[in-house]
C-alpha cells in the first residue's frame, strides 16, 4: 500500500489523491499513511466489486467537477522503474483531458498466455502520444487457453494493467446504460454526500449495488459503444500483480525444487512448484507428492488449489455467504 502511495510523487497533488477501500481498514490506513485524511479515504459498508468502487470515485468526484479526470491505481502491483509508469500516466492524462470521450487503459507486454488477465489490441498510434498511445480495436476480459495464446502469437496485443484513466461524467454516463442499477444507487449516494446524511446513506445503498467488475460492466460493452472510444497506453516496465497467487509467489525465493513458502513452517517431500503461504507459526503445512499447488493457510480458512486453476478462486468466493469472506 505504501509503495502504490509513494508511486504517484510527483504525478498527483497529495491533496487530490484518494484510497477507497473497506470502511473496515480506515483505522489501519490513516496509521500508515497518515496524508489520506478522512474526506479522502472513501469507505465501502462492504466489497461490490470494482464498477461500484470506480463509480463510487466517479460520483464524488464529479460532484464538485463534472469535468474531473481521474486514474484508477490498484494497490497490489509491483511497477518498476517508476518513472516509465509516470510517464504512461501522464500520456494517459492528457489522452482524456483531449478527448473526455475515451477510457484508458495501460498495457503490458505479455510474456505468457495468461488466463488471468484482459487483453487489449493495437488498433494504431493515436497523434501526440510519443508513440506510447494507441486505439484499442479489441478488449477481451480473461479468455481462455486457446485464446490467450493466438494473442500471445499476434503480437499487438498486451495485457490489460488493470489500470485506468477515465473522466468522470463519461464513466457516470456509461454506467447508466450499461450496468443502470449502480448508476441510480450512486447517484443516491452522490446526492447525499457531504450531507448529514452521506454515511447513513451510504451504508443503505451501497451493500445493495449489482457486484461485478469494472472490465465487464463498462470496458467490454464500451467497445462497441458508439458515443466512447477505446484507447492504450504503452507501459514498459517490470510488471507483477501481486493481486493473485501466482503473482504474489513470484516475489518468494524458490527452494531447488521450485517451492516456495513465505509465513508459518512448511514440510514438503518429493514435492516441486507449490507455493505455501501460513499466517500462522504454530502450524506446519506439510506436503507430500504434490506438484503445482497453492496452499494458503490462515486462522480463519485452508485454500488448496491447483496454480492453472487460481483465476477460479474469484468464482469461489462469489460462492461463500458474506461471513465467511
Amino acid at each position: 500500500m505504501e509503495v502504490a502511495a509513494e508511486r504517484l510523487e510527483g504525478l498527483v497533488p497529495v491533496e487530490r489523491r484518494y484510497i477507497c477501500t473497506g470502511e473496515k481498514y480506515r483505522g489501519i490506513i490513516k496509521d500508515r499513511l497518515p496524508s489520506f485524511t478522512d474526506d479522502r479515504i472513501l469507505g465501502e459498508p462492504m466489497p461490490r466489486d470494482t464498477v461500484n468502487a470506480v463509480g463510487f470515485g466517479a460520483a464524488v468526484f464529479g460532484k464538485d467537477d463534472p469535468d474531473a479526470v481521474f486514474s484508477v491505481l490498484t494497490a497490489d502491483h509491483l511497477i518498476e522503474p517508476a518513472d516509465v509508469f509516470a510517464e504512461a500516466m501522464d500520456v494517459g492524462y492528457g489522452i482524456v483531458e483531449r478527448d473526455p470521450s475515451r477510457l484508458v487503459s495501460f498495457g503490458i507486454k505479455p510474456t505468457f498466455p495468461a488466463t488471468g488477465f484482459g487483453y487489449i489490441e493495437d488498433g494504431g498510434e493515436i497523434p501526440e502520444t510519443g508513440g506510447l498511445g494507441f486505439r484499442v480495436a479489441k478488449f477481451v476480459e480473461k479468455p481462455p487457453l486457446a485464446e490467450a495464446e493466438r494473442y500471445l502469437s499476434a503480437g499487438n496485443f498486451s495485457w490489460n494493467a488493470g489500470m485506468f484513466v477515465f473522466h468522470a461524467q463519461t464513466f457516470l454516463e456509461l454506467l447508466s446504460r450499461h450496468a443502470p442499477e449502480s448508476h441510480a444507487g450512486l447517484m443516491k449516494i452522490r446526492e447525499a454526500w457531504g450531507t448529514d446524511r452521506q454515511r447513513a446513506v451510504l451504508d443503505e445503498v451501497y451493500p445493495g449495488l449489482p457486484k461485478v467488475s469494472v472490465d465487464y460492466a463498462v470496458m467490454e460493452p464500451a467497445a462497441s459503444d458508439p458515443a466512447v472510444s477505446l484507447a492504450g497506453v504503452r507501459m514498459d516496465v517490470e510488471w507483477l500483480d501481486v493481486g493473485s497467487w501466482p503473482s504474489y509467489g513470484e516475489t518468494i525465493e524458490p527452494d531447488g525444487a521450485g517451492n516456495r513458502a513465505r509465513g508459518g513452517a512448511a514440510a514438503l517431500h518429493d514435492s516441486t512448484g507449490n507455493l505455501v503461504v501460513s499466517t500462522d507459526s504454530e502450524h506446519t503445512v506439510a506436503l507430500v507428492g504434490c506438484e503445482d499447488l497453492i496452499v494458503v493457510h490462515t486462522e480463519r480458512a485452508t485454500l488448496v488449489i491447483p496454480r492453472d486453476r487460481a483465476q477460479d478462486l474469484k468464482a469461489l468466493h462469489a460462492m461463500l455467504p458474506e461471513e465467511l469472506k
